[in-house]
């Protein structure tokens, strides 16, 4: 039996090397916005619903984190609601979810890498509303795992690694943090 997998946020950079690597894992059914509304969350269960999953990924987000500061209320629908639902959905449908957050869930003065106990302390509505969304998740249970990332990269146009090459064809020295 091929396994039905969903991916949420196919466009952004996660999404878009995600779609591509688990294609090999079986049939992928992936969707981002318009196409699927995460500050909808009936929108979102009825698409759950209709795939029935086995495993559901979510690599979106609400991730312009300025922005997020003059619009809490659509950032803690994506970051926190969303997640919230899905994984609800997945444990109905006894599906794995896969989530992936940020390292924005903490405050940066650590002064050495962050590990799974540290404690979250966000700075900003960003970091806030992934870290709700984490909590959201856990709360429901199921089988899940959360992923806190800091950068991501992809060979896509537009991306981390594109950018840093068209600045090194551009520029005789790099300063990057």
């Amino acid at each position: 039996m091929m396994q039905r997998i969903l991916l949420i946020g196919k466009n952004g950079q996660l999404g878009w090397e995600l779609q591509r690597t688990l294609a090999t894992l079986g049939e992928v059914y992936a969707y981002d916005f318009p196409e699927i509304d995460l500050s909808k969350p009936d929108n979102l269960r009825e698409l759950i619903r209709g795939i029935a999953p086995h495993l559901i990924v979510n690599a979106a987000a609400y991730t312009n984190v300025d922005k997020a500061e003059t619009e809490p209320d659509l950032a803690r629908a994506v970051n926190a609601a969303a997640p919230g639902v899905m994984a609800e959905e997945a444990r109905r449908i006894n599906a794995a979810l896969i989530h992936y957050s940020t390292d924005y869930v903490f405050d940066g003065t650590k002064g050495s890498a962050y590990i799974e106990t540290d404690i979250p302390d966000p700075l900003n509505v960003y970091g806030a509303t992934k870290l709700e969304g984490e909590r959201a998740v856990q709360a429901v249970g199921g089988a899940f795992l959360i992923f806190r990332t800091s950068w991501v990269y992809s060979l896509r146009q537009g991306g981390f690694v594109t950018k840093v090459l068209q600045w090194a064809r551009q520029q005789e020295s790099l300063r990057i943090v």
